[in-house]
């Protein structure tokens, strides 16, 4: 799973699991809450990533990839699919 991590106002993707960025695609993030910044939902993933975890208000938004989304386009789809919260 990819996790997304801000780093001095800039995003940065953190390698998948076994740290092989192998060649990333552009992706972008639907659904979940509305007040998720609009620069936080356009992505760079390893193009065999099918989830994707985003650090936002005390937890995290979780989206999975869109299978439905047609080949042809540009980037790849992910939608979410809820939210945890951080253990205290």
């Amino acid at each position: 799973m990819t996790e997304a991590v801000q780093i001095n106002g800039a995003n940065d993707t953190v390698a998948a699991a076994g740290g092989n960025s192998g060649y990333l695609v552009d992706a972008v993030l639907h659904g979940g809450p509305a007040d998720l910044p609009q620069e936080i939902r356009a992505q760079r993933v390893h193009r065999e990533e099918r989830k994707v975890k985003i650090p936002h208000y005390g937890g995290h938004e979780h989206f999975e990839r869109d299978a439905a989304a047609p080949g042809e386009r540009a980037e790849v789809v992910f939608r979410w699919t809820g939210r945890t919260r951080l253990a205290e």
